[in-house]
């Protein structure tokens, strides 16, 4: 039986870099995959949702007519769109397969496609793609098993008529009609991406009072109001009853806040209510790993019950994300194999991008999380119409929101950037927060002109009382302070918070 030092279980996006980094480490590495490297990160998840938000709104910028040219006549085609979306996927699957080839050539590396299998805590049996089933014994073993798409015995997914996101790029043509069942982040990101190339109908069902709900209302208004600007029809506080198909198309019910039941047929639905992880039939039972209610591992920074034994990625119940799961993959390698590892593995410095209309870019705390966990804290916003940069772009629609600590060292909690270029702006942000740093080394900083990131340095200044453009001037810059206990004072800096000013409106 062969021996390694280390077999990982899935080579997405946690896989990946946790065999990259052993084989930094000069170890013998097993790595087994049953679809194509990149797992959700590049497959009907991350990057493929991504490449068709940048084509939207390609699109939807081409079509404007407020910018001093108009394109008329423009081709849109699906099949073309789904091409250009399948072309980034196979641009970047190729150069995860030329690193892996790479090192199988080396014999670092051995790579495998099947399906893995836990015999024993170091005993694992593959079963491969062309038939074969083999067992291997291994030092260590990663487990990035990845998840799937949630479903529920009452939906009638077929992946053709009503689709999770696998089966978006199943569709022949843009939908007439669609229904979007969920309205957390993947739900916006497709009610966004459809209404941006304007050949669809979008109905989305939310039954909070807000879409987006762990968001900041702010930023969740904006999106729908955006949404609604763009087409889009929100069932608000509506309770989703049934759905089925009735010749060839989607009839579904709901009920709502006064009683009352509607229904509507739509083309086509998209089912998107969170995600499971892919625990079926690997084994973890019989070797007696510890998983939670959910089937997530339970884990200690990656160690699970068995201390050989390493949870990554979306096996484990934290934020299914790819920068957490290739943070969490190379954490798991260092334990593995060095004496500490290099870095600590935090979450509360962790970067997000929401790609909606328009882009919404996070690190650390919102003022969502930090009311319901009683902080007390500062706010300081600006909206992107003082921004230079925005105002040339001639796209002024977003605002940045600074979060710091109720006290005179002004600690950063958190940043919430919407609008153009948002993305781009929170990179540095997220490494003060690391360090715990407050403003002052922010606020001193010297950007490019014109950027978009001069905003935050904007609100920075203005926690400071030093910043050239002062609230009470202008609607649409804020600064005020929440208690521990709820209670909101708006303030202006410059005049040590004596004078009221609207917040952000």
């Amino acid at each position: 039986m062969d021996k390694f030092d280390l077999c990982v279980i899935g080579a997405g996006p946690a896989g990946y870099s946790c065999a990259m980094r052993a084989l930094d480490f000069g170890k013998k590495v097993l790595l087994v995959e049953k679809a194509k490297p990149g797992g959700a990160g590049v497959f009907n998840g991350a990057l493929s949702s991504k490449t068709l938000w940048e084509l939207s709104e390609s699109y939807k910028v081409t079509k404007s007519l407020n910018k001093g040219f108009a394109v008329y006549n423009s081709d849109l085609n699906y099949q073309a769109v789904i091409g250009e979306m399948r072309n980034s996927m196979l641009e970047k699957h190729a150069q995860l397969r030329e690193q892996i080839d790479y090192f199988c050539r080396k014999g670092n590396l051995t790579y495998l496609q099947g399906t893995g299998k836990m015999i024993t805590k170091n005993i694992v049996q593959i079963d491969t793609n062309d038939g074969n089933t083999l067992e291997y014994f291994a030092e260590n073993i990663g487990l990035a098993v990845g998840s799937r798409p949630r479903k529920l015995p009452t939906l009638p997914i077929d992946e053709r008529t009503v689709v999770t996101s696998d089966g978006i790029g199943g569709f022949e043509d843009f939908p007439k009609s669609l229904v979007i069942l969920g309205a957390g982040v993947i739900g916006t990101e497709f009610a966004t991406i459809f209404s941006n190339f304007g050949r669809t109908k979008v109905y989305m069902i939310d039954r909070a009072d807000r879409i987006l709900p762990f968001e900041d209302e702010d930023i969740a208004n904006v999106v729908a109001h955006n949404l609604e600007e763009n087409g889009v029809t929100i069932h608000h506080e509506s309770n989703f009853e049934e759905m089925k198909i009735v010749d060839g198309k989607v009839e579904y019910t709901i009920s709502k806040k006064d009683g009352t039941k509607e229904t509507y047929v739509v083309e086509k639905a998209l089912i998107s209510i969170g995600r499971v992880p892919n625990v079926e039939n690997i084994g973890l039972k019989e070797i007696g790993l510890a998983l939670d209610s959910r089937g997530y591992a339970e884990d200690e920074e990656t160690v699970t019950s068995i201390p050989n034994i390493y949870a990554i990625g979306d096996f484990t119940a934290d934020i299914a994300l790819v920068n957490i799961a290739e943070m969490e993959g190379r954490y798991a390698a260092e334990r593995m194999f060095a004496d500490k590892p290099d870095f600590e593995m935090t979450y509360n410095n962790i970067s997000t991008i929401m790609f909606l209309n328009p882009e919404v870019a996070g690190v650390g705390m919102n003022e969502t999380q930090a009311r319901k966990e009683g902080i007390g804290y500062r706010v300081a916003g600006m909206k992107y119409k003082f921004l230079n940069r925005a105002i040339a772009m001639r796209n002024t629609d977003g605002f940045f929101k600074i979060i710091v600590t109720n006290d005179d060292d002004m600690k950063i909690l958190g940043l919430r950037a919407m609008g153009a270029h948002a993305s781009s702006t929170i990179g540095y942000v997220a490494l003060l927060i690391k360090q715990g740093l407050g403003i002052r080394q922010l606020a001193d900083l010297i950007h490019p002109h014109p950027s978009i990131s001069e905003g935050i340095q904007a609100c920075a200044r203005m926690l400071l009382g030093k910043s050239i453009m002062k609230p009470e001037v202008f609607g649409g810059i804020s600064c005020y302070s929440v208690s521990a206990e709820g209670k909101v004072t708006d303030h202006n800096p410059s005049d040590r918070y004596n004078k009221s000013k609207t917040v952000l409106n």
